[in-house]
């Protein structure tokens, strides 16, 4: 039976990273579902969902992340992960959150806390910093894609993230 696993990996960023980590993948017989990678201040970050079969997979990558580690200095970890039956279906409305203004701490944690307090799930979430060119001060720049439960508004939910984004003088919208 397949079985489906997420990798998380990060090193120093230099050419060959991932195609040391996806040589993992090949030669276990997997194959690479799906994957988001950057690099974030000369540190590369990986996550993998990827899909094989075969008794003893798990413990043959677990010593693939062991290896990687030593010899490649690749920090690697894996989990194995529902087969896809066991998934939520994906029947709530998608919205997509901007949050935009000038750096400080606990944006993210403040916007999330709400997501979180009201149910509603964070599907992606992206973001970086800019210095601007005019004034010289840092602004901060998140997206974030959420599905929303099925009891709760589009206009609840920019009412609820206004009330948010005036608290630490941010710009938010819903699209």
């Amino acid at each position: 039976m397949e079985k489906k696993f997420i990798l998380t990996a990060f090193s120093k960023d230099r050419p060959g990273v991932v195609a040391d980590i996806s040589e993992v993948i090949y030669e276990n017989g997997c194959n690479l579902e799906d994957a988001t990678m950057t690099n974030m201040l000369n540190e590369f970050a990986i996550i993998l969902l990827f899909a094989g079969k075969g008794d003893g997979l798990l413990d043959r990558l677990l010593n693939e992340c062991r290896r990687l580690e030593r010899e490649k200095a690749i920090t690697a970890f894996i989990r194995p992960v529902d087969p896809p039956g066991t998934a939520q279906p994906e029947t709530e409305p998608k919205k997509t959150i901007n949050v935009e203004g000038i750096d400080q701490s606990g944006i993210v944690f403040n916007v999330s806390r709400y997501l979180a307090s009201n149910g509603i799930n964070i599907e992606k979430l992206t973001s970086r910093k800019s210095a601007s060119p005019e004034a010289g001060t840092i602004h901060y720049f998140m997206e974030i894609e959420v599905r929303l439960p099925g009891n709760f508004s589009a206009e609840k939910l920019e009412e609820g993230l206004s009330r948010v984004g005036e608290k630490l003088n941010l710009d938010i919208s819903v699209h």
